[in-house]
């Protein structure tokens, strides 16, 4: 068992995941520091590491939900000949969400559009006010990371640990991580196409499609290979 969770691919999906729950958690980082900084400063980190270990909890139960149901593999309905199971209608709709989501945020970046976070954060002035906030609001800016997870890794101890990870650097690095992707924004832009692969790859898989998630990882790993090229050349110039 410990075998076959220490292998390449379990390995290469951690490694993945946790790098993706970082970049995709930039937002999420982004609403905390607005609500922490309406607190005492000497209780923003204490509220942001309480904050985020509560929605460390509810990540890890829906994540467990979510890959309990992807092995209902009974068949559920019958559409033009094609068995559609309770498994096959959880990664076809996984996947529209990412595809919304990445098309959204891509049409956003591109258009310019400026989210105006600091408006739904309104005045939190109570110490328990603001960590809930901050669980309820992570859980949200999560989902979409959540069926990232289960649309890459097959083992849901890669999952869980991937998530406890990006959170654990959420709590102690969120400022070094933030100001990375400010100076870099087009890492945002990558993570966001990644989120776009994936979610094809969902809706082939509940369509009966396989694609070998070893593909998958390759073109991200050649495309962050290229990025890096491109900060390497970017900062000699």
């Amino acid at each position: 068992m410990a075998y076959d969770f220490f292998s390449l691919e379990n390995l290469t999906a951690l490694i993945t995941l946790t790098a993706m729950e970082l970049v995709l958690g930039i937002d999420n980082i982004v609403f905390i520091a607005v609500v922490t900084s309406r607190l005492p400063a000497n209780r923003q980190s204490s509220a942001r590491r309480t904050g985020l270990a509560l929605a460390l909890v509810f990540r890890i139960a829906l994540l467990s939900l979510l890959f309990a149901m992807t092995h209902f593999t009974k068949p559920l309905v019958t559409i033009a000949g094609n068995s559609f199971s309770v498994r096959d209608v959880i990664l076809i709709l996984g996947g529209l969400f990412l595809i919304a989501k990445a098309t959204h945020e891509i049409h956003a970046k591109l258009e310019g559009v400026k989210e105006e976070k600091d408006k739904k954060a309104k005045a939190i002035s109570s110490f328990s006010g603001a960590i809930i906030q901050i669980a309820i609001i992570d859980i949200v800016f999560s989902l979409d990371s959540i069926i990232t997870a289960i649309g890459m890794a097959r083992h849901i101890g890669v999952m869980i640990l991937a998530v406890i990870l990006a959170v654990i650097f959420m709590m102690f690095f969120s400022g070094i991580v933030s100001a990375f992707i400010e100076r870099h924004p087009t890492i945002k832009m990558l993570a966001l196409s990644f989120l776009l692969l994936v979610g094809v790859a969902l809706v082939a898989d509940g369509f009966g499609k396989h694609i070998e998630r070893g593909y998958i990882y390759f073109a991200m790993g050649f495309s962050v290979f290229v990025e890096w090229l491109n900060i390497k050349a970017n900062a000699r110039r």
